[in-house]
């Protein structure tokens, strides 16, 4: 075969390659729309513009109120505390949710997720809704070490911190693939986001009661930004090394709470002895047959053990918060 006949097969197999590689990728790209006004008016909830972007929030109870923030896990947005926010609204308390970046309702600006983005959104979220008193933060799975790291940064902002089933990470590098450029976002628009929503499953002990979960989760993914905003979180935050932050936190003082699924498997109930060891004032129980969501599936449990905790330290002051500003 002559050089040209070997030229033209070569050509050929690689444009099949690459019509193959397109033709899979619009296969499984489902961010058909942009995060728009008139979407967002259809929609429950408020909006408030930050430096970074538009934030999806919604709060409730009496204005007056001690505020409870609520802060979601790694991408399933402010819906996740559903059982919580009433609850919690219902006992006397002002509480604030909201759609971290790249999720839910929330835009998806193009930077790194890592944790000055989301020490930046909940700072500024806090500022922009004149809210100055000191509050109560409740933050789940990665929502865990978000909040850590904005007790350990804003000391005079925070009165107590709640942990369930909260990521305590070590440090470490993403998957391979994931690390590099083109290639990483090439592999999870196509095998990594597509199987996100059925994956949301194996976070209940119970999964065969939430049988709409991954359709309900499927529909912040039509927003252009959520696997980008997804796979700079897996590349800058969720493999960081957090447990300096745990470990100042657990020698501040400040009163913790900290609950976890008997039954997780996403983070394993065998983790709550490591934070427990570096934050030895909380108050811990284990959740009897719940996984990662304990709140969720088993909110009749849940809701009183947190009611109680901030009704035990309503009018607690850190004392320690002027201290650690001045240092």
């Amino acid at each position: 075969m002559s050089k040209k006949a070997w030229a033209m097969v070569i050509s050929g197999l690689v444009l099949a390659m690459v019509l193959v590689l397109a033709g899979t990728y619009i296969h499984y790209d489902r961010e058909t729309a942009s995060l728009s006004e008139d979407i967002r008016r259809h929609t429950s909830g408020s909006f408030i513009k930050l430096q970074d972007g538009v934030v999806h929030y919604e709060v409730a109870g009496p204005p007056e109120a001690r505020v409870v923030v609520l802060v979601h896990g790694f991408s399933v947005p402010y819906y996740i505390w559903d059982h919580t926010f009433g609850a919690l609204a219902n006992a006397g308390f002002r509480v604030l949710r909201y759609d971290l970046y790249g999720r839910g309702y929330s835009d998806r600006p193009d930077v790194p997720y890592d944790a000055d983005l989301f020490d930046r959104q909940l700072t500024e979220l806090l500022s922009g809704l004149n809210i100055r008193e000191p509050v109560d933060l409740v933050g789940l799975s990665m929502g865990g070490p978000i909040v850590v790291t904005f007790a350990d940064r804003h000391p005079e902002k925070v009165r107590t911190v709640s942990l369930f089933d909260p990521s305590y990470q070590t440090g470490g590098e993403p998957p391979l693939l994931l690390q590099l450029p083109l290639v990483g976002d090439y592999w999870m628009d196509v095998f990594e986001a597509p199987s996100m929503p059925d994956s949301q499953l194996a976070d209940f002990y119970h999964p065969e009661l939430f049988p709409d979960w991954p359709v309900k989760y499927q529909e912040q993914m039509r927003f252009k930004g959520f696997r980008r905003a997804i796979l700079s979180t897996i590349r800058n935050f969720t493999t960081r090394n957090d447990t300096d932050e745990y470990d100042r936190l657990g020698k501040s003082g400040r009163p913790i709470l900290l609950l976890w699924g008997e039954a997780d498997a996403t983070v394993l109930f065998d983790v709550s002895s490591e934070v427990l060891r570096v934050l030895p004032q909380a108050e811990f129980h284990a959740i009897e047959e719940a996984a990662h969501l304990p709140h969720y599936e088993r909110p009749e449990v849940v809701n009183p053990i947190l009611v109680a905790f901030l009704n035990q330290w309503r009018d607690y002051v850190f004392a320690n918060s002027k201290k650690e500003n001045d240092l």
